[in-house]
């Protein structure tokens, strides 16, 4: 089992990484490898709705959004973990996570997806809600965990001492691994649903 996890956040080492990194220890205890990359900080453009990338197989600006698309297909899971601006997510995060669901083309069905936020205080639900978006609509279960997945810190390892928001986070990756672990199962006896063409329909009058 693989999980990529997406560290939005432009400060390494700040309180999304506290998030990032109970998770992470919390899946090696599962026999879950992870893999980190923190994205907040890079240059990362928007998608510019070309669509090249349906001809190419991958978006036109060489970035890390097509080497992150090669471990996408690769994991099991996928986490995003943000802080909440305006209450929002990270908008280099944004532009990366448009640009690599919208040009990858391989079948992220059955992946499990999860979003983690870090806030001083409130936008925490409204970012959770943003980023779950990009799962729902790619056929990801989103795995839960005993509260909405948030970590509450202002100042740079503060988020250290929300005792409830890093059990929330060991309690999402334990749920994530079984709900992981089980679908693997399920695959392997089931196969994945069945898929119909698909329908679009324009509202156009």
């Amino acid at each position: 089992m693989k999980v990529l996890i997406l560290n939005g956040s432009p400060r390494v080492g700040g309180n999304t990484s506290v998030a990032v990194e109970e998770l992470v220890k919390t899946f090696a205890a599962e026999g879950v490898e992870t893999k980190v990359v923190q994205v907040g900080n890079q240059n990362i453009r928007g998608c510019i709705a070309c669509g090249t990338c349906a001809q190419k197989g991958s978006c036109v600006f060489e970035d890390a959004v097509n080497e992150l698309a090669v471990d996408f297909e690769q994991a099991d899971g996928m986490i995003v973990a943000s802080p909440v601006y305006y209450a929002s997510a990270n908008a280099t995060l944004i532009a990366c996570l448009d640009r690599l669901f919208y040009s990858t083309g391989f079948d992220k069905t059955m992946k499990v997806g999860a979003s983690v936020v870090v806030a001083r205080r409130g936008g925490c639900s409204a970012t959770y809600d943003e980023l779950n978006k990009y799962f729902t609509i790619s056929g990801m279960p989103v795995a839960s965990s005993q509260y909405w997945n948030s970590l509450h810190g202002r100042l740079k390892g503060e988020a250290a001492q929300d005792a409830e928001g890093l059990q929330t986070m060991r309690t999402l990756a334990r749920n994530m691994s079984f709900l992981m672990k089980s679908i693997a199962l399920g695959r392997e006896k089931y196969g994945l649903p069945e898929k119909e063409p698909k329908q679009m329909t324009h509202f156009i009058r």
